[in-house]
């Protein structure tokens, strides 16, 4: 079984998502014997963003790196993805990692009936980490709406939040956020490798 760790900001080690990215795949590896890792760290070694070089594919290496990013996605049997919420979305850095995965022909394609995903059978478990307290319908929240809504796209159906919020309110709600995220976060089943 494989598994892609992905974390995204732009925080270091004071990061609250790598901090739960990093506790929900140790319990991946704790449960599932064998589990294969591979790490990225989308702050330290960025793709760069969609512009018309990058589509037209002007740069052979920049074209390799989206196609190495895609088949590792593709590989994967679990993402664990660390995504902080920036101005109520997500860092720039994972989105420019989503638009290499989602491309039409290989993650998707449109049908007579409207698109229709081709990536089936991956487990995703997002780490959320939130300044504010945004609950689960907040209008401002399309942070975690649009990962849904994405992934959902793509075909990837198994998506697990594992969120800590309020966590600029103070040092105290900052701890506290933290163990209640890792208190929720499920043991994986020996059976879904």
């Amino acid at each position: 079984m494989k598994l892609l760790h992905i974390d995204s900001a732009a925080t270091g080690a004071g990061s609250v998502t790598r901090e739960l990215t990093s506790t929900i795949v140790a319990r991946w590896q704790e449960a599932v014997p064998g589990l294969s890792v591979t790490y990225r760290d989308l702050d330290a070694e960025p793709l760069p963003h969609l512009t018309g070089p990058v589509l037209s594919k002007v740069d052979p290496a920049i074209a390799e790196a989206g196609e190495q990013t895609l088949q590792q996605f593709l590989d994967s049997d679990v993402i664990v993805l660390g995504a902080p919420m920036y101005n109520f979305s997500v860092p720039s850095t994972l989105k420019a990692w989503i638009d290499r995965i989602a491309l039409a022909g290989r993650t998707f394609h449109y049908t007579e009936k409207g698109p229709e995903g081709l990536v089936h059978g991956k487990r995703l478990v997002i780490a959320s980490g939130r300044g504010g307290m945004y609950g689960d319908s907040s209008p401002a929240d399309f942070q975690e709406a649009y990962l849904r809504q994405v992934f959902g796209f793509l075909g990837v159906t198994d998506i697990e939040f594992v969120r800590a919020e309020g966590v600029a309110y103070s040092p105290q709600h900052r701890t506290d956020a933290l163990e209640g995220a890792k208190a929720a976060i499920q043991v994986p089943l020996r059976e879904a490798a």
